[in-house]
């Protein structure tokens, strides 16, 4: 498909998505690999967690986008379970490259869309449900993730200054 004209505000929404996915690598790639195995407070998430948590969630936005299945399912536990549940062991160099794998593959679905596609319904609402809530669309899903990884590269910002403090 052709690269459609999108407006203004929908360009700056995408540009913000992956301003704090670049933002996120970034941190990731700074420091040790060991710095993120610390909890960011006590009894709360490791960065590890945080982050396979973040690549769970870029993942399942294939779907809610009508964009395709997700492509890492071992890691959807991160979305619903808690740290102290899952029983399973990732690997910070696995997770970046599922992290890069997931976001190139939606920079690059996304290039193809026009306005109307990013104003329409996502898939976890029904059309009746849109009807009645138009803004329920998927610039909208976009807009929330962007603010979620922002929110939780918060949290990790705060770890590695507690971390390399120690």
């Amino acid at each position: 498909m052709e690269t459609q004209a999108i407006s203004l505000p929908i360009q700056q929404i995408i540009q913000f998505w992956e301003s704090n996915n670049q933002q996120l690598t970034q941190l990731f790639n700074k420091f040790p690999d060991h710095v993120y195995a610390g909890k960011v407070a006590p009894k709360r998430s490791s960065g590890l967690y945080l982050f396979a948590h973040l690549v769970a969630v870029s993942d399942a936005l294939l779907p809610i986008l009508g964009l395709g299945e997700i492509k890492f399912p071992e890691l959807a536990r991160f979305i619903r379970e808690s740290e102290t549940d899952i029983n399973y062991q990732v690997d910070i160099n696995e997770l970046k490259a599922k992290w890069e794998a997931i976001n190139s593959k939606l920079t690059a679905e996304f290039a193809t869309k026009d306005s109307a596609w990013w104003l329409g319904r996502h898939m976890n609402v029904t059309e009746a449900d849109f009807a009645n809530e138009p803004h329920r669309n998927k610039l909208n899903v976009l807009l929330s993730r962007a603010s979620h990884v922002n929110y939780h590269r918060g949290q990790l910002i705060f770890l590695t200054e507690k971390v390399l403090a120690d």
